[in-house]
């Protein structure tokens, strides 16, 4: 006798996964949809990277943070629903695809947003968000438990985009001042749709270690656009001028700090602690918005310090090496805080981010006081090597008393 095949989910009628599926991974299609992701990273870091260059970063800063925005709070949307509903059968496949296609349109449209041209982008962003509703649908359709929690999505999403292209076409009449303070508004009002879909009914089942490896996926995304960055910028200096030992110091301090950065990330039990407190997830999941800018920022210094590395000058020294410690401290504070409040993490490591702190806070210090800055750059890494070392010491403390971390 032959056993008998697995029912098919139906196509139309996509029902909520397991949230205890064992071996519960990151599909070939959502790895794919994360690729699209990295222009847009790419091009918001290239636009900082040049403000950097010029001086202007806090002019081009809110097009940067508006930019990482709308880049974070699509690909989360899509990661968080098919954590939860992904079918995998055609119609899923040709919505991710349209929303690929939006991202793309997005990312041809982040120059524009640092100098005020809003138009493209915003149509780029209601191409990524506006398939995400008829996937809701659909899964209001096949979870009739969680049928009003997934029309409040729905809902929600195609509301605040219609209010999206609505201030688009107003703000032309307005001066570029006056339309910070409306799309402060419609980014809370986004912010507020999963809250207010979440909290009004039963929540939808996303896979706790699936979610942390899709997270995890996307600051190795970011770090690889950032090496690739660096390493271009590298390059060229060496094809132009020939390798020396400054550009193979620089090259050095560059990989090791993304090695360091991408170490400290994993060293989060994410999965863990959002399995066995799943209501930590809005805190968890939205402050990873600050980790992945800093992440991406650290990338566009990096760049600029090989920039302030050619023969006929660029920025100073220091401002090419404080250029990656600013986003780099940012960076190592909210993995503290996205530790602390996914596992409620002893008071005690708070005097050891202040360390952390304090030492990267010594390599502009050391610039500053005449350090070359290939050197400066390799202090950068000792505030997370402080880190790695002293959390990895206490894991092995830990294993070796049979303690059980607390989530």
């Amino acid at each position: 006798m032959t056993s008998p095949a697995p029912a098919a989910r139906h196509p139309h009628a996509p029902r909520g996964r397991d949230i205890h599926e064992a071996g519960r991974t990151a599909t070939p299609l959502e790895l794919l949809f994360d690729l699209t992701f990295v222009v847009g990273v790419a091009l918001a870091a290239a636009q900082l990277h040049h403000a950097e260059g010029a001086h202007h970063v806090l002019a081009a800063l809110p097009g940067y943070l508006l930019a990482f925005f709308a880049i974070w709070w699509a690909w989360m949307n899509y990661t968080w629903l098919s954590s939860a509903y992904d079918t995998d059968d055609a119609v899923w496949r040709v919505l991710t695809l349209m929303q690929m296609t939006g991202v793309l349109i997005f990312a041809t449209g982040v120059p524009g947003l640092f100098e005020g041209r809003t138009q493209l982008a915003v149509v780029g962003y209601a191409a990524m968000r506006l398939p995400l509703c008829v996937q809701w649908l659909r899964a209001a359709r096949g979870d009739a438990a969680r049928r009003a929690t997934c029309l409040r999505y729905a809902g929600g999403v195609a509301a605040v985009q219609a209010l999206w292209i609505a201030n688009d076409a107003a703000s032309g009449w307005l001066p570029a001042a006056g339309a910070w303070p409306a799309i402060g508004v419609l980014v809370l009002l986004e912010l507020a749709v999963p809250v207010w879909a979440e909290t009004r009914g039963p929540p939808t089942p996303w896979h706790a270690h699936h979610i942390a490896e899709r997270y995890s996926g996307f600051v190795i995304m970011i770090l690889g656009e950032s090496i690739l960055g660096a390493t271009n910028a590298v390059s060229n200096l060496v094809q132009a001028h020939g390798l020396t030992a400054e550009l193979a110091l620089v090259g050095l301090g560059g990989a090791l700090l993304a090695f360091c950065l991408w170490w400290m990330y994993f060293l989060l039990p994410s999965g863990a602690a959002l399995h066995a407190h799943r209501e930590r997830s809005f805190g968890w999941g939205y402050g990873h918005y600050v980790t992945f800018a800093a992440l991406a920022a650290v990338g566009s210094g990096l760049e600029g310090v090989a920039d302030a590395m050619k023969p006929d000058g660029g920025a100073s020294a220091l401002a090419a090496v404080g250029a990656v410690a600013v986003p780099q401290a940012i960076y190592v504070a909210s993995i503290w805080a996205l530790h602390r409040h996914a596992t409620r993490g002893p008071d005690r490591q708070l005097a050891l981010l202040a360390l952390v702190l304090a030492c990267i806070g010594l390599g502009p210090l050391a610039v500053a006081r005449g350090l070359p800055l290939p050197w400066g750059l390799l202090l950068l890494s000792l505030g997370p090597v402080v880190m790695i070392v002293a959390q990895e010491r206490r894991r092995v403390a830990n294993s070796t008393r049979g303690d059980t971390p607390k989530n």
